[in-house]
């Protein structure tokens, strides 16, 4: 049997059909190549978007603002030293971009302007820290990204 040029052309398109079909299969099917937003709840974070700035804004306009920094005992988060640390509340939440069953969510309950994150919960790698925090009716947020 002898292939004419025009059955060839449609031999290679079903071929070259085929072989898409088949990546494009296995990228969904495969939990290796598994696909994440950053957040589950992206559209409704993106309404509340506003108060996340205006309390950047706040969090830029004072005289001291926080302090994050490693140490051998694990993060070490300092909180302006002029506010009352017992008015201090909000959430601190850590973010693994690598890997989101590492993310978690710490409330903010301060015995002195210091806190520290345990080592034994941060691997080693990149972070994004993100501190949602109120003092006296005000609303502050502070993002960082860091290496631990």
């Amino acid at each position: 049997m002898k292939i004419n040029w025009g059955t060839a052309i449609v031999l290679v398109f079903i071929g070259f059909i085929s072989f898409i079909m088949y990546f494009v299969i296995k990228m969904n099917l495969n939990e290796q190549f598994s696909h994440d937003l950053v957040t589950e709840e992206y559209y409704k974070e993106e309404l509340a978007f506003q108060k996340e700035i205006d309390a950047e804004k706040n969090a830029k306009a004072l005289k001291n603002n926080i302090v994050v920094k490693s140490t051998e005992n694990g993060l070490l988060i300092t909180f302006p030293q002029d506010k009352n640390y017992t008015s201090i509340s909000g959430t601190i939440s850590l973010y693994r971009p690598s890997n989101k069953k590492l993310d978690f969510e710490i409330p903010i309950a301060l015995d002195s302007s210091t806190l520290i994150i345990s080592s034994d919960r941060l691997l080693e790698g990149r972070w994004d820290i993100k501190i949602d925090w109120k003092y006296e009716n005000t609303a502050y947020l502070f993002k960082k990204s860091f290496v631990y």
